[in-house]
């Protein structure tokens, strides 16, 4: 450890020197010109906190349910590819990390650890509590995409989480400049063929990533897919990538679990609003009907807070885990988990809030742009 982390970007910075360059781009661009990318956490300063006072804040509760699971905290832990460019422990250490923690753990289908590999690291590390969550990709060929649900189902995954917003990869210009593929002693774990597992040796002068999208997974994904998905699972499906009321209404009307509010981390198409920004649109638009999540942007409790006040029952990160990861594998990750943490708990007290119950929409205010000139 070369310093003292005391916030996100400290791990950040730390990230950028010990990841090779291609890994850091990979991990850290968005799509075009990172206009969302940005935007994503400047939203959070678009919302100011109005706290209440003597309201015996001795103790704070942070445990909340996510989909009838206990956890310890309301921010979990989002899908992120291929960890192991980041830790040669990969998505087994980020899972002894949740478990630790006491977190939700949302596991890649691009991961470079399989779905056993990491529920068998999750199980057997200390702890009581952690639960899992599988991110799900629909191929073009659908009895691929159920082989997975079915090795998820069997291994104790607790929900499919199914990005609804990738039908071809957003272009991310460090990629393209990059030529991005994966290092050579690495694949992802979860398919046999050296096409599925991203290890070819050649993807030409664009993202290697970019190539193997158009190639393997659906663009003509549809509502009839999540009927078809229901169909063929016993666990809750989620769609993750909303980012208006109109879709969300038809994801209730389809019999979703849940919405994941997310532009993907700003990495597909740029020019879209900060998740945080449509948040309460998704929100008001289900009336109660499923649980609303969110993600982007999130570096901070205050921001886990401001998302919980505008009605995400919890919060998942990205890019800050694969830092911590960069880091101190499983120890850098449950450090950044543990602050997050605290910084919750923070906020909360100094917010006059004793629990997650207690957070409520009057808790947020908007920041009024208006000149007074």
């Amino acid at each position: 450890m070369s310093g003292l982390r005391v916030c996100v970007s400290d791990f950040e910075e730390e990230a950028k020197r010990v990841l090779p360059k291609a890994v850091y781009d990979y991990y850290r661009s968005g799509a075009d010109g990172q206009s969302t990318l940005a935007d994503n956490v400047a939203a959070f300063n678009r919302w100011c906190l109005i706290p209440r006072v003597l309201r015996d804040v001795s103790v704070v509760d942070l445990s909340v349910s996510v989909l009838g699971q206990k956890l310890s905290m309301p921010l979990c832990v989002g899908s992120t590819a291929m960890q192991r460019m980041a830790h040669p422990a990969g998505e087994t250490a980020t899972a002894r990390a949740c478990k630790a923690v006491g977190t939700g753990m949302m596991l890649s289908s691009w991961a470079t650890s399989s779905i056993e590999e990491v529920m068998s690291a999750m199980t057997s590390s200390p702890g009581s509590g952690g639960v899992l969550w599988m991110q799900l990709y629909i191929y073009k060929d659908r009895e691929l995409t159920l082989s997975l649900v079915r090795r998820a189902e069997k291994a104790g995954y607790k929900a499919l989480f199914v990005t609804v917003d990738t039908p071809y990869l957003g272009k991310r210009l460090d990629d393209v400049r990059n030529r991005f593929k994966m290092p050579s002693h690495l694949r992802m774990s979860n398919f046999s063929s050296a096409s599925l597992s991203f290890s070819e040796g050649d993807y030409g002068n664009d993202s290697g990533l970019a190539v193997y999208v158009a190639n393997a997974i659906e663009p003509a994904l549809s509502w009839d897919d999540i009927t078809w998905l229901k169909k063929h699972t016993r666990l809750p499906v989620i769609i993750k990538g909303v980012l208006n009321g109109l879709d969300a209404v038809q994801a209730v009307n389809y019999g979703v679990s849940g919405i994941l509010v997310s532009n993907h981390g700003a990495r597909q198409l740029d020019g879209v609003p900060a998740t945080l920004d449509v948040l309460e649109e998704v929100v008001k638009a289900v009336q109660g009907r499923c649980d609303v999540y969110m993600d982007g942007g999130v570096r901070r409790g205050t921001d886990v807070l401001k998302a919980l006040a505008l009605g995400a029952k919890a919060v998942f990160i990205g890019r800050p885990v694969l830092w911590g990861l960069a880091c101190e594998g499983e120890q850098g990750v449950i450090e950044l988990l543990e602050l997050l943490k605290e910084e919750l708990r923070l906020a909360l007290a100094l917010s006059g809030c004793r629990s997650i119950s207690e957070v409520s929409r009057s808790l947020v205010r908007r920041v009024d742009f208006t000149s007074k000139m």
